[in-house]
């Protein structure tokens, strides 16, 4: 696959933008759309060239990639604002936004019978991996395609085909309830630890290197210690996920009882306005829970 290849990346906010940048870094030909335009204008100095309507970002491309907040949303720019229609026979869609499988085997099926190809590849690693090329990318469909895509997934992280259409993103909803959970895990831990009296940031260099260590513990756990919630990944983001994860659980009559308690939390959080923090502020709802008079101490440190 050439280096010229032609891609339209849709949704250049946190995640999308330094895609965009590692893929033109790459060598690839990127055309951006964004609904916020200024966002998509934001890369023309990364040399991203910049489309004012979905469809024409799509025209005559090699791949489209999609990275938007939810299946909603890529549906209605597949579908309504005429991106499949302008994609090309033979082209692909690859869809690395977070959304339901039951829908990312739908849009396969519907882009096959125009002659497209779809994969899901939805993505780990938050916006350090996105500007690192680090990203854990799970990837569901024809594996022959994602071979092809290699260099393509090479510019934004590391591929693994998990399975056929939809797999790709089962793969993610496993990723995000790892992550809630253990989000939740940390956020106890150190709040028991600071209202024993002990110090949480001494706490956590305590256990690092030990069975609790995780990325979680340290880039959300320090998070937590400097009480630093800018996102990262937003906690509605985080909720849609779970609310997704015990979605498909009910389909396949599973009982999932710690994402449920975790979504719960989440809930909270974000009803308490807080749905644009970072996804480790859940530290602030179980502390509004038990310790309400600390709430508040993330001045300058949350998104406004």
């Amino acid at each position: 696959m050439s280096d010229t290849l032609k891609i339209g990346l849709f949704g250049t906010g946190l995640m999308g933008a330094p895609m965009t940048r590692r893929l033109l870094k790459a060598g690839f030909d990127v055309t951006v759309w964004n609904r916020t335009l200024s966002k998509a204008e934001a890369l023309k100095g990364d040399g991203a060239k910049v489309a004012e309507r979905a469809a024409d970002a799509a025209e005559g491309v090699d791949v489209v990639i999609t990275m938007l907040e939810k299946g909603a949303i890529v549906a209605d720019v597949l579908f309504k604002r005429g991106v499949a229609r302008a994609m090309k026979p033979g082209a692909t869609f690859l869809d690395m936004s977070s959304i339901a499988p039951s829908l990312a085997r739908e849009h396969a099926e519907k882009l096959g019978e125009m002659e497209i190809t779809a994969i899901d590849a939805p993505v780990s690693g938050g916006t350090v991996g996105a500007a690192e090329g680090t990203l854990a990318i799970m990837a569901g469909g024809d594996p022959e395609k994602i071979e092809e895509l290699a260099p393509v997934f090479a510019a934004m992280g590391r591929v693994t085909h998990v399975g056929p259409s939809g797999a790709g993103q089962l793969c993610k909803l496993a990723n995000q309830a790892i992550v809630g959970i253990t989000i939740g895990a940390v956020a106890e831990g150190l709040l028991l630890a600071a209202a024993g009296g002990a110090n949480p940031a001494a706490v956590r260099d305590a256990i690092r290197g030990g069975f609790a260590e995780s990325r979680i513990l340290d880039l959300h756990g320090g998070r937590m210690v400097t009480r630093d919630f800018v996102p990262g990944a937003a906690s509605r983001i985080q909720l849609k996920d779970l609310d997704m994860i015990l979605a498909e659980a009910r389909a396949l009559d599973l009982d999932l009882p710690l994402v449920r308690n975790v979504r719960e939390r989440f809930a909270m959080l974000c009803n308490a306005g807080l749905g644009e923090c970072d996804h480790s502020g859940l530290l602030l709802e179980l502390e509004q829970r038990n310790m309400p008079h600390r709430v508040g101490e993330a001045d300058n440190k949350m998104p406004s």
